[in-house]
């Protein structure tokens, strides 16, 4: 197949920075995609509805000229969020998720959840005015090999969760493991989940091809070649508990290329190709407009986007950089190229 039409997709998890740098990326997105979840982690927290109301009105300024585009705001929690908190943010309307960072799990999370139980007064809260729970799910003891954050998570965490909380709506965001994919097929249809394109293209050699890749390093990180092949199975499946979340995180050139580079790959730049490349490759292509498109609406209750997009396989070159504020930015696959291409 040469070309395919489908219905204009979302993205469900995004990073979009703030303030100078929004503008450098945010055009990546709304050329591509009608809405997107847009996380709360900055380095001062998105943790009330003021704060994510302010945050919202400088991602509308920057949208590009005749594009349209709905950023879908979250809170950040923390071991201090209330149940009046979580009811301001579900009236204000454009408020679609709480965010569960575990304290220390990744970029600017030092102020998430150290104790998930001191949150159960938010969480039922949220339980009862139908506000979904996103987690990014890995433990952060000393003790756990990094490989295995996720699934010691869902051991520990996810099941006592689901059962104080069975109504809860959760997004077990950018999933990495075959264990994470049984426990979202085995759970409700309350539970769904995110997968990217980073874990589906690559394992974790690519982190050690050549030398140590710093533009290869991600939170979750890459796993296994296994895990990976898992991955591209749950998306291409056609079970509607996945769909389509890039996790695109852009940073500086300098903080990716120094001592303790950051964690973050930033996909935007190809952020439907790259689905489209990997569906191709697992003749699914068929399956590609439910993941991208549908899913992850009708979990969280939203209407489908009524206008389409045409992918065609053609290549495209993609930057070796991209201006990001008054810096630079390293793409996913930069000076290599897109196998499609918005029409």
């Amino acid at each position: 197949m040469k070309s395919i039409t489908i219905t204009r997709p979302d993205d469900w998890h995004l990073h979009v920075r703030d303030h100078k740098f929004i503008s450098s990326i945010l055009p990546d997105t709304t050329k591509r995609f009608a809405r997107a979840i847009i996380m709360p982690n900055l380095s001062d927290p998105i943790t009330t509805t003021a704060l994510a109301a302010d945050y919202r009105a400088r991602i509308l300024m920057a949208i590009p000229t005749g594009h349209k585009f709905e950023p879908l705001m979250t809170l950040y929690l923390t071991n201090q969020t209330n149940g009046d908190e979580i009811k301001r943010a579900k009236e204000s309307g454009f408020i679609h998720g709480v965010k569960w960072y575990p304290a220390g799990a990744t970029t600017n999370s030092d102020k998430g959840v150290s104790d998930i139980a001191t949150c159960y007064g938010a969480l039922a809260v949220m339980q009862d005015v139908g506000m979904p729970l996103l987690i990014h799910g890995e433990v952060t003891d000393i003790d756990v090999d990094i490989f295995d954050r996720e699934e010691k998570f869902i051991e520990r965490f996810l099941g006592k969760i689901i059962s104080d909380f069975p109504n809860l709506k959760i997004v077990f965001e950018h999933i990495t493991t075959e264990q994470a994919i049984k426990f979202v097929e085995n759970s409700g249809p309350n539970v769904a989940a995110t997968i990217t394109a980073h874990h589906m293209l690559l394992n974790r050699n690519a982190l050690f091809k050549g030398g140590i890749r710093p533009h290869h390093y991600c939170l979750p990180v890459l796993k296994r070649e296994h895990h990976r092949k898992a991955l591209v199975k749950a998306a291409t499946s056609g079970n509607k508990k996945f769909f389509l979340g890039t996790d695109s995180a852009p940073h500086t050139e300098h903080a990716k290329e120094t001592a303790c580079g950051c964690a973050g790959i930033y996909t935007s730049h190809g952020g439907i190709e790259f689905y489209a490349e990997i569906f191709d490759k697992a003749n699914a292509l068929d399956k590609l407009e439910a993941f991208a498109s549908f899913n992850g609406a009708d979990f969280y209750g939203l209407q489908r986007n009524s206008d389409q997009i045409i992918l065609t396989k053609k290549q495209t070159k993609i930057p070796p950089s991209i201006a990001f504020g008054d810096e630079s930015c390293i793409p996913f696959r930069a000076s290599e190229c897109l196998e499609w291409a918005i029409d």
